[in-house]
C-alpha cells in the first residue's frame, strides 16, 4: 500500500512539473517574459549621456517612460559611444558580437547618429579647411558618406530585429549652432546640408516602418532657425543637451507610442 502511494505521489509531482513547463508565463517575441523587455540603445554622445547631471541621457529617461507607460520591467543596455560617427556605428553592428547579440535579444532598440559627422565638417568649414572653391567640399562629402552609412545601419538593425515584434525608434539631428551661424552669416549656407541629412533620415525611417522622433523640430522649431541655447536645451559646452534637452528628446520618443508591443 505504501509503495502504491509513493508511486501515486510521484505521478502527481511529474504532472505538476509538466504542467508548469507547458503553462508557464507568456513570452514576448524575443523569448523573454511579456512584461520583461530588454532595451538596447545605440548612438553617439547623446545616447551615452555626456554632461547629463542626472546621468544616462535621454535613453535612461526613455527607459523609465517605457516602464511607466507599459508596465513592463525594462533592462537597459546602453551601447552609446561618445564621439561615434555613423561609420563607426555601422562597423560595430556588422562586426561587434556585443552589439549584434544585444540588438538581436532586444524588444526595444533606439539609435541616434550623425551629429558628430556633421559637426566635424561644419568645424572644418568655419576654419576655412573644408576644401573646394566654396570651402564646402568636406560638408558635401560628410553628407554623402552619412547617407550610405545610415542606410547600412538600418539594414543591419532590421536584419537582427523586425518592426513586427520590436519597438524600433530613431531620431533626426538638431542644430546647436543656430545663434553662432546667424551671427557669422553662414546659417543659410550650412543649414541646407543638415536639412538634407534630416530629410534622408525621415524618408528612410518612413520607408522602413520605423517611427522617428522629431528632435530637430523640438530644438530648432518648424523653420530650423530657433536657437536651442536660448530655449534652455543646451549645456555649458554649447553643443550637447542639458537635462531639459535630454528630457525633450525622451519626450519626442515617448510621443511615438509603443507599437507593436503595446
Amino acid at each position: 500500500m505504501r509503495r502504491e502511494m509513493r508511486f501515486f505521489q510521484a505521478l502527481v509531482c511529474l504532472g505538476l512539473i509538466l504542467l508548469a513547463g507547458c503553462g508557464g508565463s507568456s513570452s514576448s517575441p524575443g523569448g523573454t517574459s511579456s512584461n520583461r523587455w530588454q532595451y538596447t540603445a545605440l548612438g553617439d554622445s547623446l545616447a551615452f549621456g555626456i554632461l547629463d547631471t542626472q546621468g544616462g541621457g535621454y535613453v535612461h529617461r526613455y527607459r523609465d517612460d517605457i516602464s511607466t507607460d507599459t508596465g513592463a520591467t525594462v533592462s537597459l543596455i546602453n551601447l552609446g559611444v561618445n564621439g561615434a560617427h555613423s561609420g563607426e556605428l555601422l562597423n560595430s553592428l556588422k562586426n561587434d558580437p556585443s552589439f549584434r547579440n544585444n540588438v538581436a535579444a532586444s524588444q526595444v532598440v533606439t539609435w541616434d547618429i550623425g551629429g558628430d559627422d556633421i559637426l566635424h565638417a561644419f568645424n572644418l568649414f568655419q576654419n576655412n579647411q573644408c576644401g573646394g572653391v566654396d570651402n564646402l567640399d568636406c560638408v558635401r562629402s560628410a553628407v554623402s558618406s552619412f547617407m550610405v552609412n545610415w542606410d547600412g545601419i538600418v539594414r543591419q538593425i532590421l536584419a537582427l530585429r523586425s518592426t513586427n515584434n520590436t519597438i524600433i525608434r530613431t531620431m533626426d539631428i538638431y542644430n546647436p549652432f543656430v545663434g553662432r551661424l546667424v551671427l557669422q552669416g553662414t546659417f543659410n549656407t550650412l543649414e541646407p546640408f543638415l536639412d538634407q541629412v534630416n530629410q534622408h533620415i525621415a524618408a528612410s525611417a518612413k520607408a522602413n516602418g520605423i517611427p522617428m522622433a522629431q528632435v530637430h523640430l523640438a530644438f530648432n522649431g518648424p523653420d530650423g532657425d530657433q536657437d536651442p541655447i536660448l530655449k534652455g536645451l543646451i549645456t555649458v559646452d554649447g553643443i550637447h543637451p542639458n537635462d531639459a534637452g535630454h528630457k525633450a528628446i525622451a519626450d519626442a520618443f515617448r510621443a511615438l507610442g509603443y507599437a507593436p508591443l503595446k
